[in-house]
C-alpha cells in the first residue's frame, strides 16, 4: 500500500531550475500521481553566512520505499547534482528534505519524520497547501493548512 508523501526541494548553488527539474524527474520515477508545487524564492534561513537567495518547491506523491529507503534514494539525488556538505547549513546546489511519510512518526538516528523545522518554514508550508492544505502533521494533528496560518500570524 503507497503511503503519501511530502518532498520540499531547494537549491541556491549554480542553476536553480534546472536542479530542481531534475530532483522532479527523479522523483517523478520513483513516486507515483507525483504533484509539483509552484517555486518559490526566498532568502536563506538560519545559515552560516551570506549566501545566494534560495528556489523553492514541494513535491508530493506515493511511495512505496520505506521511510528509511526514500530518504536514502532522495540523498543519491542530492550527490547525482553535486551536494557537498562542507558545514551545516552550507549553500547546496540540491536539498531534498523527507517533510511527511504519511501519519507516520520516526525518530531514528539519521531519519526524523516529520521533518522537525517544517512547522516554520513559510517556504514549506505555502507551496505545499497548494498541493494538500488538509494533509496533517502526525505530531501536532494540524493541517498544513492550520500550520500555514499560524506562521502566517
Amino acid at each position: 500500500m503507497p503511503t503519501i508523501v511530502a518532498i520540499a526541494l531547494g537549491s541556491n548553488l549554480g542553476d536553480r531550475r534546472a536542479h530542481l527539474d531534475y530532483a522532479t524527474s527523479r522523483l517523478g520515477s520513483i513516486l507515483g500521481n507525483m504533484r509539483v508545487s509552484s517555486d518559490v524564492e526566498t532568502d536563506p534561513v538560519g545559515v552560516p553566512g551570506p549566501q545566494p537567495r534560495f528556489l523553492n518547491a514541494v513535491a508530493v506523491g506515493e511511495a512505496t520505499l520505506p521511510a528509511r529507503e526514500l530518504l536514502a534514494t532522495l540523498l543519491a539525488i542530492e550527490r547525482e547534482r553535486g551536494r557537498e556538505r562542507p558545514v551545516p547549513g552550507a549553500a547546496r546546489t540540491l536539498d531534498l528534505d523527507l517533510v511527511l511519510f504519511g501519519d507516520q512518526i520516526v525518530n531514528e538516528p539519521g531519519l526524523v519524520v516529520p521533518h522537525p523545522r517544517f512547522r516554520t518554514r513559510r517556504f514549506v508550508l505555502e507551496p505545499l497547501a497548494q498541493l494538500a492544505p488538509e494533509m496533517v502533521d502526525p505530531v501536532t494533528g494540524k493541517t498544513v493548512k492550520e500550520l500555514l496560518k499560524l506562521v502566517s500570524g
